[in-house]
């Protein structure tokens, strides 16, 4: 089966009719989905969609909400990861990371209180043994300093999420145990550095995911003139997934079903409690 490994599937995007198309993507061979949290706000409503849908879920407060979130929501987090530490759908702490590419967030006091929430995240997750679903934006090494400052000896397990860094910077997240999400950014021609990383980079680094309903491939995306004209930009779902993995395939030079099973190995090995869910 093909497993996304990162999809909001609770945003309002999917509100109109979000069964059905969880329904298409299943029948088109997704089998799994990982539902990650943004904040504390939606901590419920991704694990009950998860359980709805027969998908997983991850517990995280993402640095996008950083700004209205309050050191109380981490011991909340804490609370809750304990309360369902036996809910086997709970396979990540996450979103979790840094955002260093909206302005807003880049002030000398949001990228500490950043570094705060990320820092804290990260020991929750070592304190109740779970891997990490990081957000990787113009952060990649102040990501890869916290994680070997709370690393304890022992490789991380999860994912860094719709991955656009360096070769280097790609190895050094892999040499830490953590495999590399990549999507729908990878079918635009133009992207070469990330297409180089998609092809050359060991196929045992590499997860698949969406990032639905954002990070539209290429035969969704509409230019900015376009949508100024009114056409409105095409939503990515798990729909597209193995589109997107054609995409890959190609890339790689690999056949349809060899690189399925690798990814499915790939992702079990990232988030070990999807193996039961399979």
């Amino acid at each position: 089966m093909w497993i996304d490994s990162h999809a909001h599937l609770d945003a309002a995007e999917f509100d109109a009719d979000r069964a059905p198309d969880r329904a298409l993507a299943r029948a088109a061979g997704v089998g799994l989905c990982v539902i990650p949290a943004v904040e504390r706000a939606n901590w419920d409503a991704v694990r009950l969609l998860a359980h709805e849908q027969r998908d997983a879920y991850a517990l995280g407060i993402h640095p996008l909400y950083v700004p209205q979130a309050q050191e109380a929501d981490l011991n909340a987090l804490d609370a809750e990861l304990a309360a369902r530490r036996s809910d086997p759908r709970l396979v990540a702490v996450g979103e979790i990371g840094l955002d260093f590419f909206v302005p807003a967030l880049c002030t000398p006091e949001m990228c500490a209180k950043q570094e705060f929430f990320y820092q804290a995240q990260l020991r929750l997750a070592r304190q109740h043994d779970l891997p990490v679903l990081l957000h990787v934006r113009r952060s990649a090494d102040r990501l890869l300093k916290y994680l070997r400052a709370e690393q304890g000896g022992q490789p991380w397990l999860g994912i860094a999420h719709a991955f656009n860094g360096s070769a280097a910077q790609a190895q050094a997240f892999a040499a830490l145990g953590l495999k590399l999400g990549f999507g729908g950014a990878l079918s635009f021609p133009q992207a070469l550095q990330l297409r180089r990383l998609a092809s050359g980079l060991p196929l045992e680094a590499l997860v698949l995911e969406t990032d639905a309903p954002d990070i539209p491939p290429q035969w969704l995306y509409v230019t900015a003139q376009v949508r100024g004209q009114g056409q409105h930009q095409g939503r990515n779902s798990p729909t597209q997934l193995p589109r997107i993995g054609q995409v890959l395939a190609q890339l790689r030079g690999l056949a349809l079903a060899e690189l399925q099973a690798a990814l499915q190995s790939n992702t079990a090995q990232a988030l070990p409690k999807l193996a039961a869910l399979l």
